[in-house]
């Protein structure tokens, strides 16, 4: 019974060691367990940091997009205003399309209308010159003739009837004849001056200087007159018709003499310079000089600063000097002090090298 008893125990007590030993394992593999598990809620702590992380990163991305979608709904809104102002502006477009359309026909319809008033002006204007040169004539011959018989006959009763005549009679006589002589030249000088519209204008090279040299020879003195001195510079060439700026230097420099009459010596400079592609020549006097203040008369038609009296005179030559420099394409100009004198200054073009010349037609 003992051994019964004693086997038992063993059996029990290996059985109690056994699950000892099992106790054992179960208690090493729950620490295993438990480590695992603390690991993996220290993994999870870290996932769960890492998602509130991922949260706010969404968030804020969420609030960008909610702003950038704001932003796009203002940039939509603006490209629809934009569309409609396009659309406004294209419709403004056809609309001036229309009106330039219109106005090209307008100006077209202008441009005929004109090249047909031009065609009529023009024909106009042949009529009235062929009416001007057959005036020319007129004035050339049939005025000429009575003037001549006034001053004929008012000689022959000056001459023959002398001793029938009082001083006052012989007076007015001869004022007729001063006056018929100044209707003859002033008729002369109108001519001349219309003449110059037709001429047509032919350039060459001109001797300035040996060409005012010739007019000093060919003026004219009455006994008793002042010779005037000359002080000539060296004058450049220019281009010109030798004819017609001849006749400038002669009104030019008659002036001066005229208008320095009343000097005890007359004294006359004569110069020139080069300025932009122009020769300006000027004629400087010292004598009775004109009040700027009526410049703009100067170069007009019968328009005279000084009476008849003081300084015999048309009132054309300045005129005719200014159209012959207008045109040579120059420009004539004055300066002057009452009393002290008068410059006049007038500009040509200075030689061409290497350009063919060309006839001014007009």
């Amino acid at each position: 019974m003992n051994e019964i008893k004693s086997d038992g125990l063993i059996i029990d007590n290996n059985e109690l060691v056994f699950q000892d030993y099992e106790k054992e394992k179960r208690a090493e593999e729950l620490i295993i367990a438990n480590k695992e598990l603390a690991f993996q809620n220290q993994e999870k702590e870290k996932r769960a940091a890492e998602l509130i992380i991922a949260n706010k990163e969404l968030a804020f991305q969420n609030q960008e997009k909610e702003k950038r979608a704001a932003e796009l709904i203002i940039a939509n809104k603006e490209l629809a205003f934009q569309n409609v102002e396009k659309e406004k502006r294209a419709e403004e477009l056809m609309i001036a399309n229309w009106e330039l359309k219109k106005a090209e026909a307008d100006i077209h319809q202008l441009n005929e209308e004109l090249e047909q008033k031009v065609i009529e002006r023009t024909s106009q204007l042949e009529s009235a010159n062929k009416e001007l040169e057959s005036f020319s004539y007129s004035v050339s011959h049939d005025l000429r003739a009575p003037i001549r018989a006034i001053n004929a006959y008012t000689k022959i009763l000056i001459e023959e009837f002398s001793e029938k005549l009082d001083t006052d009679g012989t007076k007015v006589l001869l004022s007729i004849m001063r006056n018929a002589i100044k209707m003859g030249e002033l008729i002369d000088d109108l001519l001349a001056f219309s003449k110059l519209g037709r001429k047509q204008v032919a350039l060459s090279e001109i001797n300035m200087t040996a060409l005012v040299n010739l007019v000093r020879e060919e003026l004219l003195f009455d006994d008793g007159e002042i010779i005037p001195e000359f002080h000539v510079s060296m004058l450049p060439s220019a281009e010109g018709d030798q004819s017609l700026i001849k006749q400038v230097w002669i009104n030019l420099i008659s002036n001066a003499i005229k208008y320095s009459k009343y000097n005890s010596k007359i004294h006359i400079v004569i110069g020139a310079c080069e300025k932009d592609n122009q020769v300006v020549y000027y004629v400087k006097d010292y004598g009775a000089g004109f009040d700027m203040q009526y410049y703009d008369k100067l170069f007009g038609v019968f328009q005279r600063l000084h009476s008849q009296e003081e300084f015999e005179g048309t009132g054309i030559g300045l005129a005719i000097v200014q159209k012959i420099i207008h045109r040579h394409n120059g420009t004539i100009w004055a300066e002057s002090t009452l009393n002290e004198g008068a410059c006049f200054y007038f500009s040509l073009p200075a030689i061409k090298t290497g350009i063919q010349r060309i006839n001014l037609l007009n």
